[in-house]
């Protein structure tokens, strides 16, 4: 970060990014909005994958879609001048493969000449160091505590205990207090309400190892693709996966096959790896499970669930549920 800049972030592409003010109006890939919520910080607007249709996917989307953040759409399918209207300082995407943004083209953001960070999500990081990324992110996007100008209220959520309300801020508008000219530095930290999310995520993997030593259920995570095909989830290849397997959830792996996340197969062969409880993928373009042995327990799971501690915590007390006897 230069000395002319009042922002500056170095995202998991390795790109060295740089503003003259501390980003304001934040447009996130609708999972990376999502954590940046949870966070403290208030997207203008998100966007969707190719996976995603014209409105929001519950299974990625937290609460955004309760306190009225726009969603507008696939990413590879914006209208360029949708995306000028909102006039964004920084637009946020995630990755899987450490070098590219996953669901938007970036020459579209190079073209509106704002930052561009893809933060990665793929297995190169484990879950805790993906969380630290979207903690550093937010930590710096945050102006004295407070997120990006959001959507059309100042106090979203209120009134609603089951949705976390980020500290109030001037929506729509470049008017977000006094300009901030001294430089900020970009490290994880906790904001307003932090400590107590990063507890929660502690108490909730105590819970879930308790409720995995006591179960000793072989669980198998899946995302339907039909009543022919099922993609069965590699371990391994996933971080928050990874993640509970060293909580001592048994997680079932497919074998071998083609495939580095998933191998495809039909429901005969989930069926045959005997799985005690399914974590079926919840996102709305999979299908539900088809053709299980009787007595098998079923479990949602998002592999899109939002990168931030709430998230985690509330995916992982819900595991720890449907391990219980």
């Amino acid at each position: 970060m230069s000395g002319t800049q009042a922002w500056g972030f170095t995202d998991d592409r390795g790109a060295q990014l740089g503003a003259a003010r501390v980003p304001r109006r934040v447009v996130a890939y609708v999972r990376a909005g999502a954590a940046l919520y949870d966070l403290g910080v208030i997207p203008v607007a998100v966007y969707g994958s190719g996976h995603d249709g014209d409105a929001y996917d519950p299974a990625k989307a937290g609460v955004l879609e309760a306190v009225g953040v726009p969603y507008l759409g696939p990413g590879r399918a914006l209208d360029e001048a949708v995306l000028r209207e909102l006039r964004p300082d920084v637009v946020v995407d995630v990755m899987y493969d450490g070098k590219s943004p996953y669901a938007l083209d970036a020459a579209l953001v190079e073209r509106l000449g704002v930052p561009l960070v893809a933060l990665s999500v793929g297995n190169e990081l484990d879950l805790p160091a993906i969380l630290d990324r979207f903690a550093a992110l937010a930590a710096g996007l945050r102006i004295d505590g407070r997120g990006g100008a959001g959507p059309e209220a100042t106090n979203p959520g209120a009134g609603d205990p089951a949705v976390p309300v980020p500290v109030p801020v001037v929506v729509g508008s470049d008017a977000v207090g006094p300009e901030i000219v001294t430089p900020v530095t970009v490290s994880p930290g906790t904001g307003p309400g932090q400590g107590a999310a990063l507890a929660e995520f502690e108490a909730a993997e105590a819970a879930l190892r308790e409720a995995a030593a006591r179960s000793g259920l072989g669980v198998l995570a899946l995302s339907g693709a039909g009543p022919e095909q099922v993609h069965l989830a590699r371990p391994h290849a996933w971080p928050e996966l990874a993640w509970l397997a060293g909580l001592g959830v048994r997680l079932l792996d497919p074998g071998p096959g083609p495939g580095a996340n998933w191998l495809t197969a039909d429901w005969v062969r989930a069926a045959a790896l005997r799985p005690d409880l399914v974590l079926f993928d919840n996102r709305e373009h999979a299908t539900p499970p088809y053709a299980l042995p009787g007595g098998v327990r079923l479990a949602p799971w998002s592999p899109e669930t939002p990168p931030s501690p709430a998230a985690y915590a509330r995916f992982f007390r819900d595991l720890a549920e449907a391990l219980a006897p």
